[in-house]
């Protein structure tokens, strides 16, 4: 989780990066983050980045909640 910012559209825009690159740059959790952060800072609208940034968050979120609580009864039964 490091190093997807720096493979992301935060240093660079994503329309100036190979192909390959670009298609994971664009679909990655970072991406939508720093595109809403970008674009709340300059004053312009977010669009539906805000959306999509909410949505990473939440699934990461909620992934490492059930991640853990599995990783805990697993210990708990020890």
């Amino acid at each position: 989780m490091v190093l997807l910012p720096f493979l992301g559209s935060g240093f660079v825009p994503t329309d100036s990066m190979p192909t390959a690159l670009r298609w994971f740059a664009e679909y990655q959790p970072f991406t939508p983050l720093i595109e809403t952060i970008r674009s709340l800072v300059m004053g312009t609208p977010p669009g539906n980045s805000i959306v999509v940034a909410l949505g990473w968050c939440l699934a990461i979120a909620l992934g490492g909640y059930l991640w853990s609580k599995k990783l805990f009864n697993r210990e708990s039964t020890r």
